[in-house]
């Protein structure tokens, strides 16, 4: 991705009841469909942007625990930098806004409408699982929405999303293929005791039942100090060929991992997906001598030692600003990823040209692929990439890699992309 320096960089803070600050242009006109009291006192439409200027929002939430992502917000500042000092984008200007969600569906109703009021060209690289309270609000202004993480289903079905990666679904997909691989006999998924949890069993089950692998459902809480019953009925009998996968969120993984440690399975080949580990959790649990040793992992990307992620190191270290930045994070991987296809999206659409959603749309929806430097496939949201898929078409991008805690690090177990394109699609 082309470097840059020092954007006008704006930190709109997504509490519930405020709204950004407007930007006037000349010759705006007033929108009749989405906020009506909002756009009128902005003085015209979302599509609408200064001709020298291009303003991005990226959010995630802050400030509310296992769910916080601020290294996705702290590297969309760092790209924005980057751009501006590379000489801009496409001729213009970049101004990055970011955007605390809260974790709520309110606070993500407010980013999206503070990107509204900004006249934000897209919403790059974010984190939020109420796709169903922010995604109508950019759907009425005509925003996209490039490389969510992949939490609810209109970032898979709404014409305006472009996901970059298969989210939770293609994991847990992935993760039960690899499992098959590794020649698992009984197969205990240790997930959410939520609607989402239950979702997820679907996908796993279609991964393994080709290969008459028995699947033990194990209900776990979201949140609890204490997970020792639930690593017991995961492990049961520790017999040759069981295997356990851990899909829970963040800090649940970690609480659980203890536990597990202390029963000591000898037999049991211990599974999870990135995002409920990475690297960081590893060295943090004692690396080869810890309980991820052996584990393996399902991730959308390559591993962190990857050089595939060299850009992005370079991107930290900088234009960082000395803010720890987690490059092993997925949802940083994600936002640097989106912000590679935005990127090359814009530079599409004409250098020099003002740039409108509609015109950035158009580009994404063109179906010409776009290269990631090898963190995905080449990426493409033409109508002929679509998931068959009546609630998940927008899901383009099947591919996983197979990992494995290995000497203490997370390395690839096998090399390059895996098609979960048939389990997915069902």
């Amino acid at each position: 991705m082309r470097r840059s320096g020092s954007p006008e960089h704006a930190e709109p803070t997504g509490t519930p009841g405020r709204t950004g600050r407007c930007r006037r242009t000349a010759g705006a006109v007033a929108a009749a469909l989405l906020l009506p009291a909002l756009l009128s006192a902005c003085g015209g439409p979302a599509d609408a942007a200064p001709p020298d200027e291009i303003t991005v929002m990226t959010w995630a939430p802050s400030g509310t625990g296992s769910a916080d992502r601020p290294g996705m917000t702290a590297l969309a500042g760092a790209v924005g930098h980057e751009l501006n000092a590379g000489g801009g984008l496409a001729g213009h200007r970049v101004k990055v806004l970011t955007c605390n969600e809260h974790n709520t569906a309110e606070g993500a109703t407010e980013c999206a409408r503070q990107a509204v009021a900004a006249h934000a060209l897209a919403v790059v690289g974010s984190y939020s699982q109420y796709g169903d309270a922010f995604m109508p609000t950019l759907e009425a202004a005509g925003i996209p929405y490039v490389g969510g993480y992949g939490l609810s289903t209109p970032e898979f079905s709404s014409p305006f999303s472009y996901p970059v990666s298969g989210g939770t679904p293609a994991l847990i997909a992935g993760s039960g293929q690899q499992l098959v691989e590794a020649g698992c006999r009984s197969v205990a998924v240790v997930r959410p005791d939520t609607r989402a949890g239950d979702t997820l069993l679907g996908f796993l089950a279609g991964a393994l039942k080709p290969a008459g692998i028995t699947l033990k459902d194990v209900k776990a809480p979201e949140r609890s100090n204490d997970y020792t019953e639930i690593a017991k009925k995961a492990i049961g009998d520790d017999r040759v060929g069981s295997c356990v996968i851990v899909a829970l969120g963040f800090e649940p993984t970690a609480n659980l991992l203890d536990p597990y440690r202390r029963l000591q399975p000898r037999r049991t080949q211990l599974a999870s997906v990135i995002g409920s580990f990475q690297q960081s959790v590893v060295d943090a649990t004692g690396g080869d001598a810890g309980p991820l040793s052996g584990a393996l992992a399902t991730g959308w990307y390559p591993p962190e030692s990857s050089q595939v992620w060299d850009v992005l190191r370079s991107t930290v270290r900088l234009h960082g600003g000395g803010v720890p930045i987690d490059v092993s994070d997925p949802g940083v991987q994600t936002t640097w990823v989106a912000y590679e296809v935005f990127r090359q999206a814009v530079e599409r659409t004409g250098n020099g040209k003002q740039i409108t959603t509609k015109a950035l749309r158009g580009v994404l929806d063109g179906g010409e692929p776009i290269e990631t430097a090898g963190a995905t496939p080449p990426l493409s949201w033409g109508l002929t990439n679509m998931l068959p898929s009546a609630d998940s078409p927008r899901l383009v991008n099947t591919a996983v890699t197979f990992q494995r805690v290995q000497g203490g690090r997370l390395v690839e177990q096998r090399a390059g992309f895996v098609d979960v394109r048939k389990v997915l699609a069902g």
